[in-house]
């Protein structure tokens, strides 16, 4: 596969979540194979992935003969069927998949699947759940949480570094957070260097623990 082409990529289960990921993966140029056990998510995409299958994802045998072996990486976003989601993840781990992200609805049911297989475990409600709640307050723009504590956020530049070049502002001396980058109206986004001056409504990409960014915001 020539370097510069994005892997293929196989989506189980078009529910919302999978439905989102894989047309997500579709636009941003990847085959995407979906697969769904249900006639009527196969047809709703059908014209907007490379391939749709109607199948049942649990038999290794029926995924062997759809060529799933040759994929570099899967998603499994089954839902509520955690069966279904626990057999499907254990069938493409026997066939040699080692980047296997899957979706669970709990933490007992994520600890089956990485001990069957699974690389990468996501909670989608949880995730967002937290996200809305860190956006609610109308003080950042976005927000990315990684793991428990550690963030990326956009925010609307602060009143007390307004005016100032980073070097003089201190953030990340004064306030524990590093500015990355900065977007003015009108204008490209910059990577952020010591000289850098913010301007009042700058938005200003941040990265840092999860509190001090919050506290950042609200100056």
């Amino acid at each position: 596969m020539s370097g510069d082409r994005l892997k293929p990529v196989l989506v189980v289960g078009l529910g919302r979540f999978g439905g989102a990921v894989a047309r997500t993966l579709r636009n941003m140029g990847h085959e995407v194979l979906g697969i769904d056990s249900e006639a009527q998510l196969v047809q709703e995409y059908a014209n907007d992935l490379t391939k749709v299958v109607e199948a049942d994802s649990t038999d290794a045998v029926t995924l062997k003969q759809l060529g799933v072996a040759d994929f570099e990486a899967a998603v499994v976003a089954i839902g509520t069927d955690i069966e279904a989601s626990v057999l499907t993840v254990l069938a493409l781990a026997d066939l040699g998949l080692d980047n296997i992200w899957a979706k669970a609805t709990n933490e007992k049911h994520a600890r089956i699947l990485e001990r069957i297989g699974a690389t990468h475990v996501v909670f989608p409600e949880q995730s967002m759940g937290e996200r809305v709640a860190h956006l609610l307050n109308e003080r950042l723009l976005d927000f990315i949480a990684f793991g428990d504590e550690f963030a990326i956020a956009r925010l609307v530049a602060p009143e007390p570094i307004v005016g100032l070049p980073l070097v003089t502002s201190e953030c990340r001396k004064k306030y524990d957070v590093t500015v990355v980058g900065v977007k003015r109206v009108g204008q490209d986004f910059i990577h952020a260097v010591p000289d850098t001056i913010i301007f009042p409504e700058d938005e200003l990409v941040v990265s840092g623990m999860i509190r001090n960014i919050e506290k950042f915001a609200a100056m």
